[in-house]
């Protein structure tokens, strides 16, 4: 049987445990060792309480972020959280050390602000509100939230590609931290995407990955790692880019995962489908391929070794075969976009560098190239 992957909770399930502790201890002067709070997902979280520092009129504590068996950077961080009375009333919540600033609008938070979306402020609010509430207390609370070490760990996060700076982010929707990378990366696409949106982007400029980053320097002057990473979320990285009013959209990557889109594979995860080969050499049959060619293609192990084969026979079809790929790749994502995308292609290897571009990347590249390296 399947072992069951352990859920965790948030950094902002843990903000707010321990912003409710402190807050509690500073009114009550009682030791908290524990502390129960309800998630936005109506599931309890029972917090350790750590490492409580009290001062004159202030008390600080910390809970350990568990993300369960989530493969996230953040678990086994410290989530501190220093609460103090205040005469201004409301709670008022702040990001200390290691918790990021964001840079760049598009974000949950405006630029200036600390990286603590408006799902943990409200949670961390609502906690101090029931603890104020229960003391008899109608004064308000000064919050910083800290997390020591949180630099180093946000430079393992795509903090630094959205702009957020010093520190990690206090994120979390429902409290809960659900072992599924999957969503997370798409969630995250979606977030990159709707920054681009916010800084005055038209056209989306997408990619797989960072894989040939140098190439595409040095053939189009351009930084790749200023596209939007989509990863193998080919398909619903085209529906974002349309629901976010996106007019166009760039794709650029390695043949190895272009190729399948080709053939109207929009998850290209090699547990999803894989028949590369089979595409490239049912291209190169379209231009006019020899039989003795097509079998060698199809016993390609790779698609820098397909288009090789290609390039070693007729490099002329090699590059008719590639232009077809391409313009089948462009019929695919218009396809999916349902005709509202103007969508166009750069395709390469490794090995041979471009492989084929759509007719119109170069003007797209150019009239946007501000955004791109921007």
């Amino acid at each position: 049987m399947e072992k069951k992957l352990r859920s965790g909770f948030t950094t902002g399930s843990c903000a707010a445990a321990a912003s409710k502790a402190a807050a509690w201890m500073l009114l009550t002067g009682e030791e908290k060792d524990s502390i129960r709070i309800f998630t936005p997902s109506g599931r309890a979280f029972d917090a350790e309480i750590l490492d409580t520092q009290r001062g004159r009129d202030s008390v600080k504590c910390a809970v350990r972020k568990d993300g369960g068996d989530d493969p996230d950077v953040t678990t086994g961080a410290l989530i501190y959280a220093d609460v103090r009375m205040s005469d201004s009333g409301g709670v008022r919540v702040d990001g200390g050390e290691g918790v990021g600033r964001v840079t760049r609008p598009g974000l949950d938070q405006p630029p200036g602000e600390a990286a603590i979306n408006s799902v943990p402020r409200s949670m961390i609010r609502q906690e101090l509100d029931d603890v104020a509430e229960a003391c008899s207390y109608d004064g308000g609370f000064d919050v910083i939230i800290s997390v020591p070490g949180g630099g180093e760990i946000a430079s393992r996060t795509f903090n630094p590609r959205l702009g957020i700076e010093g520190g990690i982010s206090i994120i979390g929707t429902s409290g809960i931290v659900e072992p599924m990378s999957e969503q997370a990366i798409l969630d995250t696409i979606k977030v990159e995407l709707r920054q681009k949106k916010a800084e005055g982007c038209t056209t989306a400029f997408v990619s797989p990955g960072n894989y040939g980053l140098d190439f595409m320097r040095e053939e189009y002057g351009i930084d790749l790692d200023r596209s939007v990473k989509c990863s193998n979320f080919i398909g619903l990285t085209v529906d974002m880019v349309r629901e976010l009013g996106f007019s166009g959209m760039l794709l650029t990557g390695h043949a190895g995962k272009l190729v399948k889109v080709a053939g109207g594979i929009m998850n290209t995860h090699s547990r999803e489908a894989d028949c590369r080969m089979e595409i490239i050499a049912s291209a190169a049959a379209r231009e006019g391929a020899p039989s003795e060619l097509i079998r060698s293609i199809l016993d390609s192990l790779t698609t820098e070794e397909a288009f090789a084969k290609l390039k070693g026979a007729d490099p002329e079809l090699a590059d008719r075969t590639a232009a077809d790929l391409v313009e089948r790749i462009i019929s695919s994502l218009r396809r999916r976009a349902g005709g509202e995308l103007d969508i166009e292609c750069i395709m390469y290897t490794k090995e041979n560098g471009l492989v084929a571009s759509s007719e119109g990347a170069g003007a797209m590249i150019k009239a946007n190239r501000e955004n791109w390296n921007g």
